[in-house]
């Protein structure tokens, strides 16, 4: 199994409880758009800690980038990332993932679901392939939203956000719902991409399953 010790490069707020952590790139270490790796902080107590998280850069670039919603009210490997100041160092270890780029569809997002969307999406935008692309996207409040100024360059009013515990004047309020899925989708028959919790994630594909989507059409991580 490879394992890569790699430097903190810098540490940005995206949001109140997400950063965007630039670190080192491994000689000869590549990865495609919405693949992930098993990242653990290189500190005594903390190096079996592994946990998967998503690159959210691209692989032609020199450094790697991951963007991390941090859980504040667990003592997990999150909250300790969010402590970490440039130098300090990480191991990184095989890249892995399922959910791959498989042509224009519907990109179906809840909370930090959105990791392996943000690479794919910066790839559509360098290959000029955003069109025919559209993001739902499912979080809690409107402060949680990842990359919202990004996300509507990239997309416009492709871009669809939809909040379950918060009243918006400009966004949906809610669950992604089947009439929610049926009001912003106009052909079944394009592909549909999926990320966030697993009962989200079920409850979407099994929606999509009812409405005559065929599971080759659905792209998740396994």
């Amino acid at each position: 199994m490879e394992e890569h010790i790699v430097k903190l490069i810098s540490k940005t707020p995206v949001t109140h409880d997400t950063h965007l952590y630039k670190v080192e790139k491994p000689a000869g270490y590549t990865f495609i758009p919405g693949q992930a790796t098993e990242v653990a902080i290189r500190k005594p107590g903390w190096e079996e800690e592994r946990r998967p998280f998503t690159f959210t850069g691209l692989n032609e670039w020199d450094h790697l980038e991951f963007t991390i919603k941090s859980y504040y009210d667990r003592n997990g490997v999150t909250k300790e990332l969010a402590t970490l100041n440039p130098g300090d160092e990480l191991l990184l270890h095989d890249v892995w993932g399922a959910i791959h780029y498989d042509g224009p569809g519907v990109f179906i997002a809840g909370g930090a679901g959105i990791t392996p969307f943000i690479a794919i999406f910066r790839d559509l935008e360098k290959r000029k392939l955003l069109p025919g692309n559209k993001l739902l996207f499912a979080n809690k409040r409107e402060s949680d939203i990842i990359l919202k100024d990004q996300f509507h360059g990239w997309l416009g009013d492709r871009f669809i956000n939809i909040l379950s515990d918060e009243m918006s004047n400009t966004y949906a309020h809610g669950f992604i719902t089947k009439d929610f899925l049926l009001e912003h989708i106009s052909d079944l028959s394009q592909k549909f991409y999926i990320c966030g919790p697993p009962p989200m994630m079920d409850a979407v594909q099994n929606i999509l399953k009812e409405l005559g989507v065929g599971d080759q059409a659905v792209i998740v991580e396994l």
